[in-house]
């Protein structure tokens, strides 16, 4: 367990500084070739590979998405990932910025399976944090 916990841990920060940089080609390194993008509990989530996760990153940068990373918590082999994201429709509609979670799956020193979520209480309990 410590050492799974000790790679969350790294990757954690790796996470951190890739996507607060937009740093497509640090995230590539950090994605399983077959990482798994989509809502929770969809058992066909709508990106089935790194490619296709990276497109939808890139799609959301060209038109004008940002996100501050606003928390990155490991726990096990899983990170909660706190953002707050500007730029896109539902933060327009709620004047300027809205607050959104990811938790990722890590296996191998990799992320292997993403899951976006709109509350954050939800999102702990999926990524296994009490707070």
């Amino acid at each position: 367990m410590a050492n799974v916990e000790g790679e969350a841990s790294e990757v954690a920060e790796r996470i951190r500084a890739a996507l607060q940089s937009a740093d497509l080609e640090a995230f590539t390194d950090l994605l399983d070739p077959d990482v798994h993008w989509g809502a929770p509990d969809d058992d066909a989530p709508s990106c089935q590979n790194r490619k296709q996760v990276l497109s939808w990153y890139q799609r959301g940068r060209d038109n004008g998405v940002r996100a501050d990373i606003t928390e990155v918590i490991p726990a096990d082999n899983r990170l909660l990932v706190g953002l707050r994201v500007r730029g896109n429709p539902g933060a327009a509609a709620a004047g300027g910025a809205v607050e959104r979670w990811q938790v990722m799956t890590i296996r191998g020193g990799r992320v292997v399976d993403i899951r976006a979520f709109d509350d954050r209480a939800e999102a702990a309990v999926r990524a296994g944090i009490a707070r």
